[in-house]
């Protein structure tokens, strides 16, 4: 499989929060005499030479024996479509310039927070709040125009980058993403990059490339007093496995300040999370490190809904076509409403979710960012409150 496969440690144990919510996956390093792992360690151990000598995740062992709880009910089916066929390739938009979508409106600069309110039905609507997006930045890196479905390697986007971490002794990454929060310090990318009591050394490193792998510093994920890496990660994710829970394929981590002692959001700006805003989406933005490339890599086209017809991987995806996206491009934001000047859109899926984002490099999938997403951040943003 192209992508990323871990299981969970069957002796992992439960990360709790001090907050009054508790928080998923204990999958961070073995407790710590020092008891730091900060910006410091994090810049020394991830050296230039060791970041480039990173590799994706390998498959890992097979998956635990079903849970006795029933599976991640799916959501209600569409026609089946069958994984084999990518969907047709939108036709391009001329309204706008390519891949540049003009930017929404704003909220004046002295209104605190604006509100991203979800689409689902509920009986009482609970409505996300982000703060405001950080200022435009100087110095963006061109975005290439091709036409829909085409992946092409550009210079990258200060709020996507890669996540490196250890496991079993190799060094290993995956693609993650800054999302807004009020503490200004999650990080968003799929569940399986970062399942399993072995990960440690973890680290974001915004807009790696191997000619300049440190653009903005490195924001090391935090880890607690015990020594355990501030994760989230739905519970049942880690006991039902990969593919019965693979409509819960998201984690979220906070991540400690830079090497300026500023928090990640502050430095590159944050991607929106939106929940509930469906499947079907005319023109979304994918962007992933790939194992074969130093550079990230960019694609825009329509996304679609599918549902697996695999008992064993029951539930619906977002789906999107794009070429060129093989290991390393797990955790990787499907964008929208990318707007060039902050280089930060609405994050509405991360590339993991159906055979942990799909078995060829050309079409990739993501959980669905429903109820079920909204509440894991929730749980996040009360656990990685700011001191």
């Amino acid at each position: 499989m192209r992508r990323t496969l871990t299981v969970a440690a069957a002796a992992a144990a439960l990360l709790v929060s001090a907050g009054p919510l508790p928080v998923a996956e204990a999958g961070g390093a073995a407790p710590v005499a020092a008891g730091r792992w900060g910006v410091h360690e994090a810049e020394s151990y991830w050296t230039p030479e060791r970041m480039a000598s990173a590799r994706p995740l390998p498959p890992g062992p097979p998956e635990p024996a079903a849970a006795p709880q029933a599976p991640v009910a799916p959501q209600a089916p569409d026609a089946p479509q069958a994984p084999d066929a990518p969907p047709p390739p939108a036709a391009p938009e001329t309204a706008v310039p390519p891949l540049l979508i003009p930017p929404p409106a704003q909220a004046p600069s002295s209104s605190p927070t604006p509100t991203v309110t979800t689409s689902e039905p509920a009986p009482t609507p609970t409505p996300v709040t982000l703060p405001a997006p950080a200022p435009a930045r100087p110095a963006l890196p061109r975005i290439p125009a091709a036409g829909p479905g085409v992946g092409q390697d550009f210079g990258g986007l200060p709020v996507v980058g890669r996540m490196f971490l250890v496991k079993g002794g190799g060094s290993y990454f995956c693609t993650a993403s800054v999302v807004a929060s009020p503490g200004r310090n999650l990080v968003i990318s799929a569940a399986h990059c970062l399942l399993g009591s072995d990960t440690r050394q973890v680290a974001f490193v915004p807009q790696y490339t191997r000619a300049r792998p440190r653009p903005f510093g490195m924001f090391p994920v935090v880890r607690t007093a015990a020594g355990r890496s501030k994760i989230w990660i739905d519970q049942r994710y880690r006991t039902q496995g990969v593919n019965r829970a693979a409509a819960l394929d998201v984690a979220f981590a906070q991540v400690g300040p830079g090497p300026k002692g500023r928090r990640v959001q502050d430095v590159v700006g944050g991607n929106r999370l939106v929940t509930g805003a469906g499947y079907a989406h005319a023109r979304a933005t994918l962007i992933g490190h790939p194992s074969t490339a130093a550079r990230p890599r960019l694609c825009v086209n329509r996304t679609t809904k599918y549902t697996s017809t695999d008992a064993r991987i029951p539930g619906s995806f977002l789906r999107i076509a794009c070429t060129g996206y093989p290991g390393g491009t797990s955790g990787g934001p499907f964008l929208l409403r990318l707007d060039g000047r902050t280089g930060t859109g609405d994050v509405v899926g991360v590339i993991g979710g159906w055979k942990t984002g799909g078995d060829k490099p050309d079409v990739s999938y993501s959980s669905y960012f429903g109820a079920d997403i909204r509440k894991l951040y929730e749980k996040a943003v009360a656990g990685a409150k700011a001191p």
